[in-house]
């Protein structure tokens, strides 16, 4: 029996409350990456307490729901959420903010994973009138390498069942609520961390010709590093190379043995991606070498890019139109923050889209910071819209 669209917006307003107090609980219970056994414990008490089966323990914290709709075969089908809060302290003022001091949940993970839980109240009730599987997944670990995806998919978790495609919505504090933003393809980068030693012969500041000017060197191959993304890439690549630490031990008369710099490299494209990290290489080395210094270089595998299927994304996006009309489905443009979301896209067919959770008065903060205070009316946006996808998305 087919679920309409005003059965899932009438649903989504009814369960709203629940699924604020979802959130409220999540936000005052914040737990880092790879510890969210508090977090992990909650969200399964809820699912077990309205018979739904999870697996628990995956990648450490997560947890893998299943439902099996009773209405005929169907697709199987994902749905994700992240748990994890973020090493700041909380300045919002909420009278539900964090009770761990210096952990928050300053990225919507709160959010995100609510509004699953909300998801899963409502298929579940509906499950006799719909056919296939769901899976849905909340994930540790998105904020910390090597991401909760990436061990997931290393563990098997998602091979038995192996879901046909997956979904997974993420806030955004400039969007309105009740907007949300899609784009197919290319949405967001890769990330890796660029970790550079420049070593030498350390001594007095006054005498350089006896010494390596080892930060001189670490200065230069800062600026020649630069030229990477200016002259190496090309145009029609998005590419940032950016360096946010560099330390060097010395002092006002001491030249140090050693400077450490540390940066992020963000690549919308995985060919150029390894390509400029051989450039690093060859660039970092080379001008070490011209001020008689070594270069160690470190560069591991970050999150790959998040690419959004393209028949997939533009038929979702046209399902958010149909449940909350054209004004409110937006095209999004391509964003070089990563996410570990990108590790599923490399699998399977997917799209990951924003909702908006602006404050209507006062200010909503930004993402990452202490001061992120999102708009609880989207959560019922949240919560309606990846129902509604998904009980799409089950039909082949």
């Amino acid at each position: 029996m087919h679920i309409t669209r005003e059965e899932v917006l009438q649903a989504a307003r009814t369960i709203r409350p629940q699924v604020v107090e979802f959130r409220r609980w999540l936000h005052r219970h914040p737990e880092l990456s790879f510890q969210e056994q508090e977090t992990a414990a909650y969200i399964a008490r809820q699912l077990k307490v309205n018979h739904i089966p999870v697996r628990e323990g995956l990648a450490g914290t997560g947890l893998i729901a299943t439902l099996k709709g009773e209405a005929g075969p169907g697709r199987t089908i994902a749905l994700r959420a992240d748990m994890d809060a973020l090493p700041i302290t909380e300045a919002t003022g909420l009278a539900f903010s964090s009770e761990n001091h210096g952990v928050m949940h300053a990225c919507g993970h709160d959010a995100h994973s609510a509004s699953l839980l909300g998801v899963a109240l409502l298929l579940q009730q509906w499950r006799k009138r719909w056919g296939g599987t769901i899976l849905l997944i909340f994930q540790p670990g998105e904020e910390k390498f090597p991401g909760g995806a990436s061990l997931l998919l290393k563990e098997g978790a998602l091979d038995h069942p192996r879901p046909e495609l997956i979904i997974g919505q993420h806030v955004l504090p400039e969007m309105p609520v009740g907007h949300v933003g899609f784009k197919e393809g290319r949405y967001m980068a890769s990330g890796d961390e660029v970790y550079l030693t420049i070593k030498g012969k350390g001594g007095h500041a006054a005498m350089p010709h006896t010494l390596n000017d080892t930060v001189l060197a670490a200065a230069h191959t800062v600026v020649q590093l630069q030229q990477i993304v200016a002259r190496f890439v090309p145009a029609t690549v998005p590419a940032v190379l950016s360096f946010g630490r560099i330390e060097g031990l010395g002092a006002t008369n001491i030249i140090p043995e050693k400077v450490e710099l540390a940066g992020t490299l963000r690549m919308m494209d995985e060919e150029w991606r390894g390509r400029v990290k051989e450039k690093i290489h060859q660039i970092a080395t080379h001008t070490a070498a011209t001020f008689g210094c070594t270069a160690e270089i470190n560069i591991g595998d970050g999150y790959p890019m998040v690419y959004n299927h393209e028949v997939l994304t533009r038929h979702c996006s046209q399902l958010a139109k149909t449940y909350l009309g054209n004004d409110k489905v937006e095209d999004m443009d391509l964003r070089m923050t990563a996410e570990d979301f990108g590790y599923y896209s490399q699998v399977f067919p997917s799209v990951f889209y924003r909702f908006g959770v602006k404050q209507e008065q006062g200010d909503t903060g930004a993402l990452h910071t202490p001061t992120f205070n999102l708009n609880e009316d989207a959560l019922e946006t949240a919560c309606g819209l990846m129902t509604w996808l998904a009980l799409n998305a089950l039909q082949p």
